[in-house]
């Protein structure tokens, strides 16, 4: 009897045994690591060693992949802040972290890893002020002013500096945490020209100021934009070349005087219309100037403007062979007209009105 009985003992002691042993296999399989960001590395940042924090469900050895790395290299169970080694200027969109560990039995192993990639963030030097923005541009209509620039690298937000007088700096009104790069500036007042500078921003400060940029809002201009350090608009109505000149002259300015080929081709391509221009021979017949007079210091270039004239690539000023031709004794005025020509027109005569193109000095 008790034979049987021990018999009977090692038995139920083999199954239990047996249980517990598959039972443990079937819990082992279904080991795994994962890990998981906590908290993300604030970008951009002037930190060179930021703290990382990551969770994981094991323990492991740590290995790092793309452009970071670390001396931490154990991961304990839970939420594990690690201090990445000096990184130097830039952005970093790489950096990846794998805990791995090996878990062993008598008869098997099984190696364990789970992986993540650090969130994008940026690195930047806060001893280097930050560049000014590139292409400042404004246009202006309806008592509204619309400005974009291009944006700046590492620039969390800009500072908008404007006034009515040229000369505009960062002791000039500011408007302040811009977070694109344009904004439209509203309910100004018509009659008068506004001057701006952008500049970018962040923890460090506000960078370097960019060019100035320009509009003017009048009741005779329909539109007005920046090019090459100056405002150029747009009148509103036709009128005489006279009158044009009198109202341009009347806000400071003169009609448009095409100093360079490109300048001619901007203001034909941004406006599209035939247009008075500054050239006129109103004094003596044939010899031409413009309005303000200007003589720049170009070799002849701007001033080159009569019959014939040429811009420096060879192509021509005027509407080749045709113009300026003094129609009926009375042509004393310059138009810009279709692929940016010249043609000579009656200044004063009511029934011959065009657009105006008023410029303005910045």
């Amino acid at each position: 009897m008790k034979n049987y009985l021990l018999y009977y003992l090692l038995i139920t002691l083999s199954i239990i045994v047996n249980s517990c042993s598959e039972g443990f296999k079937e819990e082992y399989l279904k080991i795994s690591i994962v890990i998981k960001e906590v908290t993300a590395i604030t970008t951009p940042t002037t930190d060179t060693t930021p703290d990382y924090t990551f969770s994981s469900t094991e323990s492991g050895a740590i290995t790092y992949g793309g452009s970071c790395s670390s001396s931490t290299t154990i991961a304990t169970t839970g939420n594990n802040t690690i201090t990445l080694n000096t990184l130097s200027v830039g952005t970093y969109a790489d950096c990846t972290i794998t805990v791995s560990k090996t878990i062993s039995t008598e008869n098997s192993e099984k190696k364990l890893s789970g992986s993540l990639t650090i969130t994008s963030f940026t690195v930047f030097d806060n001893t280097t002020t930050l560049s000014a923005p590139d292409n400042l541009s404004a246009s202006g209509a309806n008592n509204t002013i619309i400005l974009t620039w291009n944006s700046v690298s590492g620039a969390t937000s800009y500072t908008l500096y404007w006034g009515n007088v040229s000369g505009i700096d960062n002791s000039d009104t500011p408007i302040t945490s811009i977070t694109n790069d344009n904004y439209t500036h509203s309910s100004l007042d018509n009659g008068s020209i506004y001057y701006y500078k952008v500049a970018a921003v962040n923890s460090s400060g506000t960078g370097t100021l960019s060019s100035v940029a320009g509009a003017i809002l009048a009741q005779n201009i329909q539109a007005s934009k920046t090019f090459n350090g100056h405002i150029y608009a747009l009148t509103s109505a036709t009128m005489t070349w006279s009158t044009a000149a009198a109202a341009v002259s009347s806000l400071g300015g003169y009609l448009a005087t095409l100093n360079t080929k490109a300048e001619n081709v901007w203001i034909w391509n941004q406006f599209e219309t035939p247009v008075w221009i500054g050239a006129n021979d109103r004094a003596t017949e044939g010899t031409w100037v413009w309005d303000n007079g200007t003589t720049s210091d170009d070799g002849g270039i701007s001033d080159n403007i009569s019959a014939g004239a040429r811009w420096p690539d060879g192509t021509v000023k005027w509407n080749t062979g045709i113009e300026p031709n003094n129609g009926g004794g009375q042509e004393d005025c310059a138009l810009i007209r279709d692929g940016g020509v010249w043609n000579d027109f009656r200044c004063n005569n009511n029934s011959y009105k065009l657009y105006g193109i008023f410029e303005f000095d910045l």
